[in-house]
């Protein structure tokens, strides 16, 4: 395709997501205000981004960084943990900690995301899984294919129920992400059938997407990575559990030990990283959003399936594009690779990923190895073949990227 002809398309989508973005722009600016907020209030200085060693008591730092974290999201408490090694492991914690031999767990929005299947026990190692500690677990199938059974929920949640987990982004799916008002819906139902039921979200790609957070509307925890969108593309590693401060407090026994908990685990002079990109993480996000709706104007333009649609709501960073062609979706994140500012000589190809059951190709020339809050592309080998473009730390990166696909595609 000449460039011209590059121009022309990429111009066009834009002029028509002009309302779109400044609705995008608001959305940045109450988050950016609500974060300054806890700054303030938290009386965040210097002092916090000191470090100490060993055992890390008296680390003043974790514990503003905690509070700071349990302000924006308007719950009890949080932990916000370097140690954490991903997503998945925090999650893993809130679960493990806060589930036990009896319980039950059920899914609201079909199979979970596939790093989750091996924590539950639905592959791999079952005996280090929750089935293996004697946790039940149960999923409610998409309607359609596509969005969440409220009604299907409400007739499965019942007293025996000890928690639900509701995964707010779609995972490598084409089911529709659970924006806030849907997840007020599913709460509402969920607390109606059984009150004492925990309320569990996975929120990673969602943080900032929206004014709201899950912990605004009900939910009784929530788990994230800060090398995603909380991170705002400078946290090194990471992940964050906030909610009810019992139920913090067992996932962070996990993650430590008994005894131990929040208390301990130094920081490793991650503090200061961690509050600036905290603080960085609305306009970040903000940036993110704008270059997922674009790829999705443009693609929708030239035929593809696209979901979100650019006029949908967004209540992650995830763009995802249907090829129905392996060789296309390969092509497509080979093409990201290369106009990435790290690693762009390189070639990504098709592999087994730890965690995932299909083969997978990845796209991901980060300054931070697996930060999905910069651009990159990734997707499974299986059909119906789909891009999930997510992440970029700066719009005018994402043009340039979307022009190089034009030409290839």
């Amino acid at each position: 395709m000449h460039n011209l002809d590059k121009n022309i398309i990429i111009n066009k989508a834009e002029k028509k997501l002009a309302d779109i973005f400044q609705e995008f722009e608001l959305i940045r600016d109450l988050n950016q205000e609500k974060v300054l907020k806890a700054f303030i209030d938290n009386k965040i200085g210097e002092e916090h981004f000191a470090t100490v060693s060993g055992y890390g008591h008296d680390d003043l730092g974790r514990e503003a960084i905690d509070k700071v974290y349990a302000h924006v999201f308007n719950c009890e408490s949080a932990i916000v943990r370097n140690h954490f090694v991903s997503g998945t492991h925090a999650i893993a914690c809130a679960l493990f900690g806060n589930l036990s031999n009896g319980d039950k767990l059920i899914s609201v929005a079909g199979r979970p995301y596939d790093t989750l299947e091996e924590v539950i026990g639905l592959r791999g190692n079952v005996k280090a899984s929750l089935k293996g500690q004697g946790v039940s677990y149960d999923e409610i199938p998409l309607k359609d294919g596509i969005e969440v059974d409220l009604e299907k929920l409400e007739e499965t949640v019942d007293e025996a129920t000890t928690m639900v987990l509701i995964q707010r982004s779609r995972g490598y799916s084409m089911r529709k992400v659970i924006d806030m008002e849907t997840m007020a819906d599913i709460i509402q139902i969920i607390k109606k059938k059984n009150p004492e039921c925990i309320c569990f979200v996975d929120n990673c790609y969602g943080e900032f997407t929206e004014t709201m957070e899950p912990t605004d509307i009900g939910a009784d925890l929530t788990a994230g990575s800060l090398i995603k969108n909380p991170g705002g593309g400078i946290v090194e590693t990471g992940g964050y559990i906030a909610g009810k401060k019992d139920l913090v407090d067992l996932a962070a026994m996990r993650l430590t030990a008994p005894g131990i908990g929040r208390h301990g685990g130094a920081m490793l002079n991650q503090s200061r990283l961690i509050l600036q990109g905290f603080f960085m993480s609305p306009g970040i996000v903000h940036e993110a959003l704008k270059g997922a709706v674009l790829v999705s104007q443009v693609f929708h333009d030239l035929g593809y399936v696209t979901d979100p649609l650019p006029d949908e709501i967004r209540s992650d960073i995830i763009q995802a594009i249907q090829f129905n062609d392996r060789g296309k979706l390969i092509k497509f994140c080979k093409t990201v690779q290369s106009y990435s500012p790290v690693s762009s000589y390189l070639t990504p190809i098709p592999a087994q990923v730890p965690g995932y059951e299909n083969d997978v190709i990845m796209a991901a020339g980060t300054f931070i190895e697996g930060s999905t809050i910069e651009l990159s592309a990734d997707g499974p080998l299986r059909e119906p073949f789909v891009a999930y473009m997510q992440g970029g730390l700066n719009y005018a990166h994402v043009k340039l990227v979307l022009k190089g696909i034009l030409q290839e595609i």
